[in-house]
């Protein structure tokens, strides 16, 4: 199969009003996919969902051509908020090596082959040298590449971003843009982000999200399709050229 994320007609609200109607959108295997829209709009939701956190009320999600909760092992998550203190005395090689939970031993704790799992994370994303620092000492850059390789070094065959590169520098973003870009061929991944001028150079296509779904090839947007998204005017801003 070609495909990586199937939704099918997906419905879905929290007891009130639909969060998403009639949601349907196929995402490609090795495909770098982007996923915008404004707060509030469903982004965060269609995530979950993908995730197997949520079911929908009607509708089908399918990932890696099996009901979400069965293919989480294969899916790789970064979050948009760090869930742990950066003051835990807890070095970076530490940090990655408990993404091999679940994919490693039940007993014993980690063994060889998680350390090489763990190292070949970090060398994917250009770091290993750092294995042995604590996270205090990180950037935030660095930081955000850590939680990558945590995920990465699960092995996973979908890797999904949740605004994790929204508190990071620009010259750091797009360092981590261009790693994503060079593994996408292997991996599919997508990218929730509210910069849709800046992620627009690196995917390939973009989710707009706001309780409805509207997919659309890059050089497709324009200004008309931003303002039925965000339901106000609004630009598209280039920041190659800024």
């Amino acid at each position: 199969m070609s495909a990586a994320i199937e939704i099918n007609t997906v419905n879905f609200s929290y007891g009130g009003p639909p969060v998403l109607a009639d949601v349907s959108c196929v995402i490609e295997r090795g495909e770098l996919f982007g996923l915008i829209g404004p707060n509030g709009g469903g982004k965060t939701t269609l995530v979950k969902l993908m995730l197997g956190l949520l079911r929908p009320d009607s509708g089908q999600v399918r990932v890696l051509g099996m009901a979400p909760a069965s293919a989480r092992v294969r899916v790789g998550y970064c979050p948009q908020h760090i869930a742990f203190t950066r003051r835990f005395p807890i070095t970076v090689e530490e940090v990655v090596m408990l993404g091999r939970l679940g994919r490693t031993r039940w007993f014993g704790g980690f063994g060889g082959g998680d350390r090489r799992h763990a190292h070949a994370a970090l060398e994917a994303v250009e770091i290993l040298a750092l294995r042995r620092k604590a996270i205090s000492m990180l950037s935030g850059g660095e930081l955000q590449r850590v939680l990558i390789a945590r995920a990465l070094v699960s092995e996973p065959e979908v890797l999904i971003m949740d605004e994790s590169t929204a508190n990071v520098d620009y010259h750091a973003n797009a360092e981590i843009f261009e790693l994503l870009a060079g593994l996408a061929p292997r991996i599919t991944i997508i990218v929730v982000s509210h910069d849709l001028g800046f992620i627009s150079r690196y995917v390939s296509r973009v989710g707009c999200v706001n309780r409805t779904l509207e997919c659309h090839p890059v050089a497709a947007l324009d200004e008309g399709v931003l303002d039925r998204l965000y339901e106000s005017r609004a630009a598209l801003v280039d920041h190659a050229k800024h």
